[in-house]
């Protein structure tokens, strides 16, 4: 049986030369220097609208840019050349690279910046997930290459979140529609080191080199994302040389199971090259669910204390992932926090059932309380095998301690709009990553759109919303690491996002395929500084 590696959202596939297989096939043994990719993705790149959120980060990655970009070394120079920010930490004083125009020819100057943010800020509902978006006074346009962002309050996240993905990044105004980009857009004109040239729904898109680009010319001059199914059909175009590209991305399908990858790097033509821990993969529990035992704290605990990392980690995950014993791993900033451990420890998940009520009656397979039957569902992600694998485990382990646990697959989007209307018990999900956290997963905490009905539900949840409100404006270092110390602690006292494994972003590519690296982020890879041997 194929063990599946879990990724963290729709697993892409690149084909190196034309979409027809035998023509990649020769590209792929002749000795032309290869400059073209076709990669595989199990669904379309959708709208590439930047200030929405319904298509392919990866794609939206070689289109737009933001303003700044954080590396490992910190926020650096992109689209803005330097920067500064007033004494009181409410002006940030950006200064724009002159030598940038988007992909249609306009200008990239101060006005298109005001346009944009301004375009982000009057669809500001969609974003409250972003706590930036309820800082911003006003955009300021100082000449033509200069722009103020003013900020109703210091706020210090505002440079990482400036260098997000998306909503912070730039289309040309052209493209607007209605004067603004909620309503939908025109075109899809970036900055970035690639164009869009071509796009056929659940068929194929074409990105093209950006023969202009600021930042020189790619030397993979042509990326064809196309539609094929995930799984056997991968490996297979793998194996017959049609394919020679995998990585993880933003949207959440096994494309490749562990066994294959591994195949392919053990006949010496691949490589597997992985990012440092990027995230937390975690369950997470609807705490505001008061018709539900996965309200109650101790059901939460048993549940936590249930799940067999070590397994999952081991054999269902073939070791692509570490064990997670905390929302956060360690290397996230802020987060390296004393907390209580909770090892797999089916006695101690039922002596915490018994405390409060949930008995196991003679001859019973489910424990019952007041008449009622200790049982919930548990959503996955239909498209992720490994999903599958992780939550008939946890159900298997929950039955052991009188737990009936239904597990249901559903499409991705469809969990996302379960998560953000409370329409659960259980389901799985993941932290931001290390370019977002622990500030974007934080205040997603808030947010109905995203961890409210997790959080509300909790004793302390008023004391941690504040706390939340306190360490986005606390400009002093020693008393934000106090607050995220408490928020950290509450959080995981109350087990209502319960950690499985740390997840990275892998890549499987042919030996001669250099330059291959990673950003601070789960959701894309630097293309534009591929090239083969």
């Amino acid at each position: 049986m194929f063990i599946f590696l879990s990724i963290i959202m729709y697993s892409i596939v690149l084909l190196v030369g034309c979409s027809d297989g035998n023509e990649a096939k020769t590209v792929s043994t002749n000795n032309k220097k290869k400059t073209e990719l076709v990669y595989a993705s199990a669904k379309d790149i959708n709208d590439m609208n930047p200030h929405l959120y319904g298509g392919s980060m990866p794609a939206q990655g070689m289109v737009y840019e933001s303003l700044v970009e954080n590396t490992e070394d910190g926020i650096k120079p992109l689209l803005a050349e330097s920067w500064e920010i007033s004494k009181d930490g409410k002006v940030y004083t950006f200064h724009l690279r002159e030598d940038v125009k988007f992909h249609d020819g306009e200008p990239f100057n101060a006005e298109a910046v005001k346009k944009n943010i301004e375009a982000v800020q009057n669809n500001a509902e969609k974003h409250s997930w972003i706590k930036l978006s309820s800082k911003i006074e006003s955009v300021n346009v100082v000449d033509e290459y200069t722009v103020d962002l003013v900020l109703s309050e210091t706020y210090y996240p505002t440079l990482v979140e400036l260098s997000m993905t998306r909503p912070y990044v730039f289309i040309s105004p052209k493209d607007f529609k209605n004067d603004g980009t909620k309503d939908g857009v025109e075109g899809f004109n970036g900055t970035g080191p690639y164009t869009l040239t071509e796009h056929k729904t659940d068929e194929y898109a074409i990105f093209e080199a950006n023969e202009n680009y600021w930042g020189g010319s790619p030397k993979i001059k042509k990326i064809t994302s196309k539609v094929l199914p995930a799984g056997e059909t991968t490996f297979l175009a793998l194996k017959k040389g049609e394919v020679n590209f995998a990585f993880t991305d933003d949207r959440g399908a096994d494309s490749l199971d562990v066994e294959a990858m591994n195949q392919l790097v053990d006949s010496g033509d691949y490589q597997l090259v992985r990012s440092e821990p990027m995230n937390t993969k975690m369950i997470v529990a609807n705490s505001s669910k008061s018709d539900n035992p996965v309200s109650e704290t101790a059901v939460r605990e048993a549940i936590w204390h249930s799940i067999d990392r070590e397994t999952i980690s081991k054999d269902i995950l073939n070791g692509t992932e570490t064990v997670a014993n905390t929302l956060f791993s360690p290397n996230v900033n802020y987060a390296d926090v004393e907390l209580k451990k909770r090892g797999y420890d089916l006695e101690r998940a039922k002596d915490l059932l018994e405390e409060v009520g949930w008995k196991l009656e003679d001859g019973a397979a489910i424990r019952t309380k007041d008449g009622n039957k200790l049982a919930m569902q548990l959503y996955y992600d239909s498209n992720s095998s490994s999903q599958k694998t992780q939550a008939e485990f946890i159900q298997s382990s929950l039955k052991e301690i009188g737990i009936q646990l239904e597990i249901i697959g559903e499409e991705s989007t469809s969990i996302a709009n379960r998560r953000s209307t409370g329409d659960y018990d259980l389901l799985f999900n993941q932290t931001w990553g290390l370019a977002y956290d622990p500030q974007s997963t934080i205040s997603a905490f808030t947010s109905e759109a995203s961890y409210l009905h997790t959080t509300s539900g909790i004793a302390k949840a008023d004391e941690l919303y504040k706390k939340i409100d306190e360490v986005m404006v606390s400009p002093d270092e020693e008393t934000r690491k106090s607050l995220y110390a408490d928020i950290l602690t509450i959080v995981h006292d109350e087990a209502v996002f319960i950690p499985i494994s740390n997840g990275s972003v892998t890549v499987v590519a042919p030996k001669n395929l250099k330059g291959i690296s990673f950003k601070q982020t789960q959701f894309e890879l630097p293309f534009e500084l591929m090239n083969f041997e």
